[in-house]
């Protein structure tokens, strides 16, 4: 799997801040994370770990990754956006993630998780990611969406619509999270919303890191 080799990359971007009195070493903690948002099991991270002389549960892993609260760093000043939304199934129920995406440098600015889809949430979505980064100048790049094309009409934000191009970025990346998904029979099992929208949050924060 071409992600593992990102493993002996830079692990600086994991906050380990929620760390009290944990009894792994924090290398260790930061490996198990990288391994896990790379697209090892945690039965195979659990594995990995034992294999170092680390021994721990499958629920420390994934709590390490919830713990962590890793998401995209804020701040950005990106020429163009690419937005778009795609469905997510949690036990039997389908939620939608929108995605913000720069498709200059392929990096996830925003994302979340909504239970349906409508223009107000699309406008909620939208100053949020307004209120992270600096996209007033920006140029949107949208499908034939409506209530997409709507809610950034009503935002004052500069939008065109584009099917292929820079915009392929955020499909690419929706089909890494598609991907990864599958490895739970594409659906989140028996978690909560926020657990998985944590998870993805915390995907999105490794998709980004530096190599």
């Amino acid at each position: 799997m071409p992600e593992i080799t990102r493993l002996s990359g830079n692990s600086d971007w994991i906050d380990l801040d929620f760390v009290e009195r944990e009894r792994t070493p924090e290398p260790a903690m930061k490996l198990g994370i990288q391994m896990y948002l790379a697209g090892l099991s945690l039965s195979n991270t659990v594995s990995a770990l034992d294999s170092l002389g680390v021994e721990r549960s499958r629920k420390a892993v994934h709590d390490w990754v919830q713990k962590a609260d890793l998401q995209p760093v804020s701040g950005k000043d990106p020429n163009q956006v690419a937005v778009d939304e795609t469905v997510i199934r949690i036990n039997d129920q389908q939620f939608w993630l929108y995605a913000a995406a720069n498709p200059q440098t392929n990096k996830l600015l925003h994302l979340w998780l909504f239970s349906t889809t409508t223009t107000a949430l699309t406008e909620l979505f939208l100053n949020e990611l307004r209120e992270k980064h600096d996209v007033e100048s920006a140029l949107f790049l949208v499908d034939g969406a409506k209530h997409l094309q709507t809610a950034l009409d009503r935002a004052g934000l500069r939008f065109q619509t584009e099917r292929h191009g820079n915009r392929n970025a955020i499909e690419r990346i929706f089909r890494e999270i598609k991907r990864r998904t599958s490895l739970f029979s594409n659906c989140f099992s028996h978690v909560e919303p926020t657990t998985a929208e944590n998870w993805l949050q915390s995907f999105a924060r490794w998709h980004n890191a530096p190599n």
